[in-house]
């Protein structure tokens, strides 16, 4: 057995990344690489870091998805999810959870996953808290495919915010994290708070000011796409092998504070329907 540090280490192993083209993703894609992963990234947009392959792959349609699943090889040591967009996107269900989804449970059925292998998603602090609406979310969780997914959303009239899609995936860690483990695969993710990233600075009229009031009182700035990806890689290396259906908020404190009373965060109480 190596040096414990070992654990933490990529080499040799292979890791796909979807949504590694910006921001948190493109912050895990280079990070892992230079812990010794050979790094393939699914994404629309152009990849803004160096990776070993990269591939145009549109979430919003069925068939690029499964075009760009199909020309995988195994195997895969690390799948990580982490594309997303904002409210007011076209295919923001589609984005931000069907075809996330799609992808790892093709990726998982098709046996790419390799042994012990970790899949690490972002999820969203919108999503903290999705328990409150357990019957909702299990529900729409229940819907076996991308079809149904869409179908459901539309026949029952609810708009997919990114809150909801968020609650989705974070409720989605924490259905599959046992049947995974029966097949020897870890599920974790994060759920950031006010990151900046390009699409943060995209939305940020409304995004920063979540949690102002909270990094002003604490001299914090918003965190960045870099410590996110530190967690994320941390929660699929061998480092993280006792940890699976967690999703751990990655928050400066905000969340304890609220919940504590020790500052008074407006909204934070109401994500856990306090």
């Amino acid at each position: 057995m190596g040096p414990p540090v070992d654990a933490f280490s990529y080499d040799g192993k292979r890791a796909l990344v979807v949504g590694g083209a910006t921001g948190m993703g493109a912050a895990t894609a280079s990070l892992v690489r230079s812990l010794g992963a050979h790094v393939t990234v699914f994404d629309i947009a152009e990849v803004s870091v160096e990776v070993d392959r990269s591939v145009r792959v549109d979430l919003r349609s069925i068939d690029s998805v499964d075009g760009a699943v199909g020309a995988l090889s195994g195997p895969i040591d690390a799948l990580f999810s982490c594309a997303g967009v904002a409210d007011g996107t076209e295919g923001i269900l589609e984005v931000n959870f069907v075809a996330q989804r799609h992808i790892i449970e093709r990726v998982v059925g098709g046996g790419l996953l390799a042994d012990g292998a970790a899949i690490g998603v972002i999820s969203s602090m919108a999503g903290t808290g999705w328990y409150v609406h357990t019957p909702e979310v299990l529900e729409f969780l229940a819907t076996p495919d991308w079809p149904s997914a869409v179908a459901w959303v539309r026949d029952r009239d609810v708009v997919p915010t990114y809150r909801f899609t968020k609650r989705a995936m974070s409720a989605y860690i924490a259905l599959r994290a046992m049947p995974l483990l029966q097949r020897g695969i870890r599920i974790n993710g994060i759920e950031p708070s006010m990151t900046d990233t390009p699409l943060a600075r995209a939305n940020a009229d409304r995004w920063f000011r979540f949690g102002a009031e909270y990094r002003a009182a604490t001299g914090l700035e918003p965190l960045t796409a870099e410590q996110m990806a530190y967690p994320l890689a941390f929660l699929c290396s061998d480092a993280a092998s006792g940890v699976t259906g967690t999703c751990l908020i990655v928050d400066q404190g905000l969340v304890g504070a609220a919940l504590t009373d020790t500052f008074d965060t407006p909204g934070t109480k109401a994500r856990f329907g306090l």
